[in-house]
C-alpha cells in the first residue's frame, strides 16, 4: 500500500539538505525510513526524481513522497479477546493480563497481543511491531500504548524516548522497605546466564523510582515509577536492592515464607507464580491533538487477593 504526501518546503527558508527537509515535512516517518526512500527513488523535486540524500532543496520547492507501508512480518492475526480501555483513530490502550506474551518470539510465534491487535485492527501489518511502543513481561499485567498510525507511532516512541511518559506500577516485594528512593544502575544481559539480565557497569542507564504504601512485616507494597524502560528493569533494580519481587521465578530467590503465617497465607504466597507486578498507571500527550490524557486500571484479583492476606497479617494494624 502506497501514501502518497505532497509539501511546499517554505519560501522563507534556507535550502536544505534533502534528508533533513523530509524530515521536517514529513516528522511522522522516522529518519532512517526516510533515507531508504531517497535511496528508492521514491521522492521527487519538483517534478524531478531525486535520489541523493545531500542534495540541496531551494526555498519554494515541492517535494512529494511515495511512502510504501512496509509489512513488518509474516504474523498471523488471531481472535484473542483484547482488554481495550481506550481506543479513537490514532491510538489503542490495553490492560495486558497475566499470562500473554506481547510479540512473537522463538516459542511463542501465536497466542500473543500482537496477534490479537491483527485481527481487531489488520491496518496494523503496516506499522513497526504492529503499532506495540512498548513491552510488558508475560507475566506482568496492565496498560499498553499502541499506535494505529505512522504519524501517531512516530509521536508516542518520541514520548518514550524523551521520557515523557509517565509508567507507575504497584509491585509487592520481600523485605522490610522504610520509605521511598531510587535506583540508578545500569542494565544489560547477565555475564553467564543470557536469559536474565543484570545490574552491570556495561549495560544501558537505568533509573527506577519507588514509594512505600505499606508497610508490611517482612512483604512492602509499593507504587514504582519508571525513567528509562530496560527489559526486567523493576524486576533486576528490586532484587539489586535485596527486595525482590514476591513471586518473581527469575530474579526472586528461595521462596520466602513468613513465620506464624496462616494456612491462608502460606496457600497464598505458595499459589502465587507470577512476579507481583501490575502497570496500573499510563500517561501520555495524544500523538495527533496533544492534549493530556492519563489512564489508570487495578491490580488483577490475585494480586488484590495476597495484598489483602498480607495486609490482614502482616500489616502494622
Amino acid at each position: 500500500m502506497e501514501s502518497l504526501h505532497r509539501a511546499e518546503w517554505p519560501v522563507d527558508a534556507t535550502p536544505q539538505r534533502l534528508d533533513r527537509v523530509l524530515a521536517t515535512l514529513f516528522a511522522q516517518y522516522s529518519r532512517s525510513r526516510l533515507q531508504q526512500w531517497i535511496k528508492s527513488g521514491a521522492v521527487s523535486v519538483d517534478g524531478e526524481t531525486v535520489v541523493k540524500q545531500r542534495a540541496q532543496i531551494a526555498a519554494g520547492s515541492v517535494v512529494i513522497l511515495r511512502a510504501e507501508a512496509e509489512v513488518q512480518g509474516e504474523w498471523l492475526a488471531e481472535a484473542i479477546p483484547l482488554g481495550i480501555i481506550y481506543e479513537d483513530s490514532e491510538l489503542l490502550v490495553v490492560n495486558k493480563p497475566v499470562g500473554l506474551v506481547v510479540h512473537p518470539a522463538a516459542g511463542h510465534s501465536r497466542g500473543t497481543l500482537l496477534n490479537a491487535l491483527l485481527h481487531h485492527a489488520p491496518q496494523l501489518q503496516n506499522i513497526p511491531r504492529a503499532g506495540i511502543i512498548h513491552r510488558l513481561d508475560k507475566e506482568t499485567s496492565g496498560l499498553l500504548m499502541v499506535a494505529k498510525t505512522a504519524t501517531a507511532h512516530h509521536a508516542l516512541v518520541d514520548q518514550l524516548q524523551q521520557r515523557s511518559v509517565r509508567r507507575e506500577y504497584r509491585a509487592i516485594v520481600h523485605g522490610e522497605v522504610t520509605g521511598g528512593g531510587t535506583v540508578n544502575a545500569p542494565i544489560g544481559r547477565h555475564p553467564v546466564d543470557r536469559k536474565r539480565m543484570a545490574v552491570t557497569p556495561s549495560g544501558k542507564e537505568a533509573v527506577t523510582h519507588y514509594r512505600l504504601l505499606h508497610r508490611l512485616r517482612g512483604f512492602a507494597h509499593l507504587s514504582v515509577h519508571l525513567e528509562s524502560g530496560r527489559t526486567h528493569q523493576i524486576r533486576v533494580h528490586m532484587a539489586s536492592i535485596h527486595h525482590p519481587l514476591v513471586g518473581d521465578p527469575l530474579y526472586g530467590g528461595r521462596q520466602r515464607l513468613p513465620c506464624g503465617a496462616s494456612d491462608a497465607l502460606l496457600d497464598g504466597l505458595r499459589g502465587f507464580r507470577h512476579q507481583a507486578l501490575h502497570a496500573t498507571l499510563l500517561g501520555i500527550l495524544h500523538p495527533v491533538t496533544g492534549a493530556e490524557m492519563v489512564w489508570q486500571v487495578p491490580p488483577p484479583p490475585d494480586f488484590e487477593q495476597l495484598l489483602q492476606l498480607l495486609l490482614r497479617e502482616c500489616g502494622d494494624g
